[in-house]
């Protein structure tokens, strides 16, 4: 117990953050999905149709169907992740409860509904995420089935136990187009939980296949500030050996590298894949990353 509460104290402005994150999710169901009949993916969602099947309290539910993960993954995954887990996934099924009390409707504008309910669910569940925890539910779920089925990738087991209760919720209740805004408000959600975790500053790596790669390199250095690696490649039907210039870069620079490129090497083939995280140099300190 003194080691959870020097933790909690030590961490008091990430607690604080997760709180906020739990009240603004909160607002975002009571508010404006659930009045609008938008379920919710996962236990909330099976939480929201027990609700409107017997009248019982979506919040008190989600907490009930949440211990036995807890009691799981308190065995497997660390304090941190626990903790901030345990918090974010009270205090947001306290604050859909207490908000529920209110009986507020913000809109009935089922589309309006759709979007801003995606945009604060996003809001309230990426501040949850930056604290290094989640809001219970599949997050873990998906975690622990992960563990076991180390071939899935998280985001597809999230995504199918999610489609599984929308669907669910079409089917029993005969509401297709509710179930129809309810993908609105996952995309925006979804949008905006990337934009707090990752940032809107995402890089770019490029692959530039070129026969002067020590001039482009060279010029990459001293135009962009940017280092470069040489690798070393060949042709599958050619056999001939190929020289790849590798570098990261920022989105705002590649206007300036392709113009670069191409007055040194027009024929040069030239590869942008989207990087949501570059460490190193000029980049983010990883460090100072979870």
């Amino acid at each position: 117990m003194n080691k959870l509460k020097r933790f909690l104290i030590t961490d008091g402005r990430a607690v604080a953050i997760n709180v906020l994150g739990c009240l603004i999710a909160g607002a975002s169901f009571s508010f404006l999905t659930y009045p609008n009949s938008i379920v919710s993916g996962g236990l909330t969602g099976i939480a929201q149709i027990l609700n409107l099947l017997t009248g019982l309290p979506v919040g008190v539910m989600i907490i009930v169907m949440n211990i036995p993960l807890f009691v799981v993954a308190g065995r497997k995954f660390g304090l941190r992740f626990i903790v901030y887990s345990l918090i974010g996934m009270v205090g947001s099924s306290v604050a859909i409860d207490m908000f529920n009390v209110l009986h507020i409707r913000l809109t009935d504008d089922i589309l309006l509904a759709a979007v801003y309910g995606g945009l604060l669910k996003g809001l309230g569940y990426g501040l949850i995420f930056v604290t290094g925890g989640t809001s219970g539910g599949t997050d873990i779920l998906s975690r622990l089935l992960r563990r076991k089925y180390g071939y899935m990738q998280l985001g597809t087991i999230g995504l199918v136990l999610d489609a599984t209760v929308v669907v669910a919720f079409a089917v029993i209740f005969k509401r297709f187009d509710a179930a129809m805004y309810t993908i609105i408000t996952m995309f925006v959600s979804s949008r905006v939980v990337n934009l707090l975790l990752y940032g809107t500053a995402n890089s770019s790596v490029c692959y530039i296949i070129t026969v002067h790669p020590h001039t482009i390199a060279q010029h990459i250095g001293v135009t962009l500030h940017r280092g470069a690696t040489l690798l070393k490649g060949e042709g599958a039907y050619s056999g001939e050996e190929r020289d790849v210039v590798l570098c990261a870069a920022k989105r705002q620079q590649l206007p300036a590298l392709k113009k670069m490129v191409s007055d040194i090497d027009p024929n040069a083939f030239v590869i942008v894949t989207q990087s949501h995280e570059v460490f190193g140099k000029n980049f983010q300190d990883i460090v100072k990353t979870d």
